[in-house]
């Protein structure tokens, strides 16, 4: 979502780095370019306007203008009032007495439902007990869609239908939590195409009924200046305490997320990832600025990895590179598991440094590489992946065949892997190694 901010403000700060010294005409132009780069992002004006000024209150001090590295100064002063922008890493309020209440509210469209069972599944994986309210009546299929999330992720929903007015559902539903013993209550609350005084009455009126511990906007990022409206409007009528951008994989300019929580005043406390139901995360300011900046995101890296890691199955992996047996069944399983932790570009861009060298590589053409490998390996038997040495002409045929390939393909995949087990071994012995070009990646 940040790439082209990143870009651009990572150009600003390239131009500066030329320069041994820094005066405070440099620091004005370099300035106005991140005025126009947060601009052309979609960051609200008023927003722009305050962030640069306090910059360059703290860029032309003497303290920079005379350091031996001011570009780095510079880009320190920057990080830290786009952390300060952001605002602070806030948790979900389950304070008090349970079942706590979650009331997610927002427009038709921007990934209620799903964001409530996505949040529904992370509590459950902590050891909550949840349960989810359909009280979305007018939405098509709206009921139908948490029920069938709720299935998935084995999280209880009270439904009833279309019939009964919304506040009704959510009383009766909030009875059962209580008879259940629920621990985490996620009230999903009807949204419309635009914001108009009945839907602003009924959440008023579920928020009286309910007391939630927190009302957090659900809002697309793609929708950009409109969404910081959006977010001014239900703050006023409703009184959020939180905020959540969905869609942040998709090509919004992210100028919403570093507007909303200056112009509301209200934290951003997840941002939706994509449309699995492992793909929400925790909002890090710092992080997030971090990412922005070029610096990278190595935390959300290792969190991501050990999200999906099992210790244990990591332990052995890490023998096996260690010893150099590692093989094409273990290979597979490092594919499947970096792939669940989302898209290879995403990756990239959290090692700091990678993410301009990630621009540079054909993603698309990665990814069906990744697809071809894990073809060829499948159509292999587990005594051929755990012995690659078995294959004889016979046996690549009829891998190739089972998995769209060539021969050649086979016998480009076994090569690279031959040469990997080399590489390990080399590092196990201290010498110098090249990893370029490996399995084409």
């Amino acid at each position: 979502m940040f790439d082209n901010l990143s870009d651009k403000l990572q150009e600003v700060f390239d131009g500066l780095g030329r320069r041994g010294r820094l005066t405070e005409a440099d620091v004005d132009k370099a300035l106005r370019q991140v005025r126009l780069a947060l601009l052309e992002a979609d960051v609200n004006f008023k927003v722009v306007k305050q962030f640069v000024a306090r910059v360059r209150e703290r860029a032309v001090g003497s303290d920079v203008l005379r350091s031996l590295t001011p570009a780095q100064q510079v880009i320190k002063i920057v990080h830290e009032e786009l952390v300060a922008t952001l605002g602070e890493s806030s948790r979900l309020d389950l304070s008090g007495q349970p079942p706590h209440v979650i009331m997610l509210v927002g427009l038709q469209g921007s990934g209620k439902t799903t964001t409530a069972a996505k949040l529904a599944n992370q509590l459950r994986s902590s050891g909550q007990r949840p349960l989810m309210i359909a009280a979305d009546t007018y939405r098509p299929a709206a009921v139908t869609q948490l029920e069938v999330l709720g299935r998935q992720i084995d999280v209880p929903v009270h439904s009833e239908g279309i019939e009964p007015d919304p506040p009704d559902i959510v009383n009766r539903g909030l009875r059962q939590a209580r008879e259940e013993a629920r621990t985490v209550v996620f009230i999903d609350t009807a949204g419309r195409l635009t914001i108009n005084d009945d839907m602003m009455n009924e959440l008023v009126t579920i928020k009286a009924l309910s007391k939630p511990n927190e009302v957090l906007l659900v809002a697309d990022a793609m929708s950009g200046q409109e969404a910081v409206r959006i977010a001014t409007d239900f703050h006023e009528r409703v009184g959020i305490t939180g905020l959540i951008l969905t869609k942040i994989d998709g090509d919004a300019r992210g100028g919403a997320a570093i507007s909303m929580r200056e112009v509301t005043g209200v934290p951003i406390k997840y941002l939706g990832t994509s449309e699995k139901i492992g793909g929400i995360e925790v909002f890090h300011p710092d992080r997030l600025a971090s990412r922005i900046l070029g610096m990278g995101d190595m935390l959300t890296m290792i969190e991501k990895a050990e999200s999906v890691m099992d210790e244990d199955e990591a332990m052995q992996m890490e023998k096996k590179l260690r010893t150099a047996s590692f093989d094409l069944e273990d290979f597979l399983k490092q594919m499947q598991q970096i792939k669940k932790m989302g898209p290879l570009s995403g990756l990239l861009g959290m090692i700091p440094g990678m993410g301009r060298m990630a621009k540079d590589i054909d993603m698309e053409a990665t990814d069906k590489q990744m697809r071809f490998i894990e073809a060829i390996i499948y159509s292999m038997t587990p005594g051929e992946r755990r012995n690659p040495g078995m294959l004889n002409g016979s046996r690549k045929r009829r891998v190739a065949r089972g998995s769209g390939t060539s021969v050649q393909e086979v016998n480009q995949l076994l090569s690279q892997f031959r040469q990997m087990q080399r590489l390990m071994k080399q590092m196990q012995s201290g010498k110098r190694t090249n990893l370029s070009g490996l399995f084409g990646l």
